[in-house]
């Protein structure tokens, strides 16, 4: 009973090593689940309602609804594209508010309804692909730093409302009857593009929009100047669950994925691969070598135990406890160390030796591997006794 328990405790770790081992790892994981549930619920009420005509948050657009209101100008929230197109017209101003988030198939519709309807079309933040289909002529550049701008522009809106919030994304156009204002480092953030019978207007930033900065500088002014042209106002606010947004064709899984992150997988990869070749490598072949410091035999005995034991090598293990016996019995029974392992030589010997002459030594010095580890555990308590056994016969 002694022996199995001393077994078991040197092969296997207790629920005490476990947990002092892994507590540091469960602590870790801990406190990156608490910071990510916290970090979640923060911003879970950031920018709620961005830029919805029906939101009172700081980012939304409540305020220049209600005004417009008061000037007799209706607002009407859309958020498909075919609502969007079909509300198009002369006496109408279409805000799209996130063109970046449509695919090139509602880009390309929205275009078609919007170049020959005759009402004003406002882009909010368009990007490089987007600004090519809703705008065509008008290209973008990186965003810029500051928000406030100056008009330095004929346009009227602008000059009527003086600094205003347009910072953001920069645009510039080569068409003749192109209008840029609120320029950043000579690139305007406000740029009004006659199309057909209406006009485009591209914005860099929609902060003049927002709640909590309609009153600053002339934001409210250029708000009103730009969505009340006209009696009627559709904002467009895209959404997923717009039917268009998924009839994309035969795209595949990794058609959706941006290309940031094929980027990132490939290099997580490249890294992975070569921290394996560096944890893997080999110089030559392996060489013994003293220890510095000297190791009680039982450590080392129960270490290479927990190495067997990890790696499930039963054989290994086996094989050791029979050389070892082998090695201590051969001088005991008369035969020369380089035979020791001689079946022929060793089972004569040691059966001489031994008064019971039925014991099936050929099993127990050069059987089979054990096939499980009680198995094992009793070839070691065999060879133990044989070993006592031969000595004190």
């Amino acid at each position: 009973m002694t022996e199995a328990t001393h077994a078991t405790t040197s092969a296997s770790p207790t629920a005490r090593q476990v947990w002092t081992r892994s507590r540091g790892l469960l602590l870790a994981l801990t406190v990156l689940l608490i910071a990510g549930v916290v970090i979640a619920a923060v911003q879970s009420n950031e920018q709620h309602g961005r830029l919805d005509p029906r939101s009172f948050d700081p980012t939304g657009s409540r305020a220049v609804a209600e005004l417009l209101e008061d000037r007799g100008v209706d607002t009407r929230v859309v958020t498909t594209t075919d609502a969007a197109a079909q509300a198009a017209g002369p006496d109408t101003t279409l805000l799209v508010a996130s063109p970046d988030l449509l695919t090139e198939k509602q880009q390309t519709a929205l275009y078609e309804a919007t170049h020959d309807s005759g009402g004003r079309t406002l882009l909010l933040s368009p990007g490089p692909a987007s600004v090519d289909r809703l705008a065509p002529g008008v290209t973008a550049s990186m965003p810029g730093v500051d928000s406030a701008l100056r008009p330095a522009c004929s346009l009227p809106e602008a000059t009527r409302a003086g600094d205003a919030d347009t910072g953001g994304m920069r645009y510039t156009t080569a068409a003749e009857q192109a209008t840029s204002c609120y320029p950043e480092g000579g690139e305007a953030t406000l740029v009004q593009l006659p199309t057909g019978d209406g006009e485009t207007v591209v914005l860099g930033g929609p902060r003049f929009l927002y709640n909590d900065l309609l009153d600053d500088r002339g934001n409210a002014s250029l708000a009103l100047q730009l969505l009340g042209s006209r009696p009627h106002l559709v904002w467009y606010l895209p959404s997923l669950g717009d039917a268009s947004a998924t009839d994309g064709g035969d795209r595949s899984f990794f058609d959706l994925i941006p290309s940031g992150w094929l980027w990132g997988t490939l290099q997580l990869a490249l890294a992975a691969a070569l921290a394996a070749l560096w944890r893997a490598r080999r110089l030559g072949p392996l060489v013994p070598e003293r220890l510095p410091v000297a190791i009680r035999a039982s450590e080392a005995v129960e270490g290479r135990a927990r190495l067997y034991r990890k790696g499930n090598a039963r054989d290994r293990a086996a094989s050791a406890l029979r050389t070892a016996a082998l090695t201590r019995l051969a001088p005991l029974v008369g035969v020369p160390p380089s035979h020791a392992h001689s079946p022929e030589e060793m089972l004569p010997a040691l059966s001489t030796q031994l008064p019971d002459g039925a014991r099936d030594l050929h099993t127990l010095l050069f059987g089979p591997p054990p096939g499980d580890d009680a198995a094992l555990i009793s070839l070691a308590d065999q060879l133990d006794a044989l070993e006592r056994e031969v000595r004190t016969s």
